[in-house]
């Protein structure tokens, strides 16, 4: 299952005023990605946050094609109560109001993967 990352540059100092951001706001709707007809497409298996000096990171785990998870996400009223909380403590400033430019943040947001493993493809010897 693979997992992305995405970047955000934060003013430093405020670890505990962004805990409680993201510790405090409603649980996501749905971990499930349909389609047009309804069709399960993908699915968001869990998410983490990290933060160290100007840089937040948070990490998703999910099933699918990402471009259909991010697409969900913007829909997802769990992500605006975020994103309109976070803006005090952003180093710069972006727009996440539309789906275009939520695109194109998440675009501009997720950090190159050069590897993921897992246990389920580990070579293990008998």
């Amino acid at each position: 299952m693979p997992y992305a990352m995405l970047t955000f540059r934060i003013k430093p100092g405020h670890e505990a005023e962004l805990a409680d951001v993201f510790g405090g706001a409603p649980p996501l709707e749905s971990p499930i990605v349909t389609g047009p007809g309804g069709e399960e497409v993908a699915r968001l298996i869990g998410t983490g946050v990290f933060v160290k000096d100007d840089v937040l990171v948070r990490l998703v785990h999910y099933e699918g094609d990402f471009g259909q998870i991010a697409r969900h996400l913007a829909g997802q009223q769990h992500v605006h109560v975020i994103e309109d909380r976070i803006v005090p403590f952003l180093a710069g400033a972006r727009d996440t109001a539309t789906a275009d430019g939520f695109a194109a943040f998440f675009r501009d947001a997720m950090m190159t993967c050069l590897t993921q493993a897992s246990s389920e493809t580990h070579p293990t010897r008998l």
